[in-house]
């Protein structure tokens, strides 16, 4: 998913915590009552990890009749992950997809050489009010598997790991991290995890990781006797020892990061790679249109409108 591949944030001075190598605060973006904030790629950090991309969607609230409706597009060279804390949509894609997605569950499609899907609110959705609140991810692929073939993988909140305890509760989403591993599928390694802090709560990070992040979605924490409210990223430098402690309201935290790639990433509109020449590849084929024998096709039962190239 991708709304507005404009929206940029911004990289101001990390201050006097030392172990910030990089603060980003995302610029937010009204699309039609629907808010959106973007704190990856920023201009001075293109990635956390293979991390390239970090949308915080919403919150928002629909009125009955109304939702989200982003039209068949297409990826690739990178996995996209979506989370959840309010709502729900329906995934489909090109390989025959067709997958509902509810607060604290995964849904990872890996594009590889070429997917297409849509995200929309069901009709059971709109049939009421409604809300929709959460973070979608684009994991960028390693080279040797940039031209694999597409695939999707969802996983139930009752398959993550959670870590509950001391006034928090963490879900490893993805990879590994305080001693848990999660089942989603990874091609490098890296952490992804939702953590929820009680006031005062303190978690220590894990320091085994080349790249770590935190996006603060709620409350605030305290790092380095420095207070960040929501609405930030920090990156931290490699190797620190790291802890956050939750501000007087609570937290509400993703922690990110992993492996670096051998390489920055080209990325233009919804394709990422190793080079120009596969992304204009790319582009040439999306806009030659051939969904019946072309590399992209639409998804199964959403096939009377997609978004064309820019």
């Amino acid at each position: 998913m991708s709304w507005n591949p404009a929206l940029e944030p911004s990289c101001p001075a990390a201050g006097a915590a030392a172990s910030i190598e990089t603060m980003i605060i995302p610029r937010a973006r009204d699309l039609g009552g629907f808010e959106v904030r973007r704190a990856l790629p920023a201009p001075k950090r293109q990635m956390v990890g293979p991390f390239i991309f970090f949308d915080q969607m919403g919150p928002a609230e629909f009125i009955t009749g109304k939702g989200i409706d982003v039209r068949p597009h297409p990826h690739i060279g990178l996995g996209t992950v979506t989370y959840l804390y309010e709502g729900e949509f329906e995934h489909r894609d090109s390989l025959g997809t067709r997958q509902m997605i509810y607060p604290g569950e995964v849904n990872w499609m890996v594009a590889g050489n070429g997917v297409t899907h849509s995200e929309r609110t069901s009709a059971e959705t709109r049939a009421g009010r409604s809300s929709l609140f959460g973070i979608q991810t684009w994991v960028a692929l390693p080279d040797s598997e940039e031209e694999r073939p597409a695939s999707f993988e969802h996983h139930p909140k009752t398959a993550l790991p959670v870590l509950d305890g001391e006034g928090k509760r963490v879900r490893l989403i993805m990879g590994r991290g305080w001693g848990e591993t999660a089942p989603v599928s990874t091609f490098t390694d890296m952490i992804y995890a939702d953590a929820v802090l009680d006031p005062g709560a303190a978690l220590p990070l894990p320091v085994d990781h080349e790249d770590r992040g935190v996006y603060v979605v709620a409350g605030s924490v305290v790092v380095a006797g420095e207070t960040h409210a929501a609405g930030r990223m920090m990156v931290f430098r490699p190797g620190d020892a790291i802890t956050l402690t939750a501000g007087a309201t609570g937290a509400r935290v993703m922690v990110l990061g992993g492996e670096t790639l051998n390489g920055p990433r080209y990325i233009w509109w919804n394709f990422v790679a190793s080079s120009m020449e596969k992304i204009e590849a790319a582009k040439e084929a999306w806009a030659e249109g051939d969904w019946a024998e072309g590399r992209f096709r639409l998804p199964p039962g959403d096939t009377a409108e997609f978004i064309p190239l820019p």
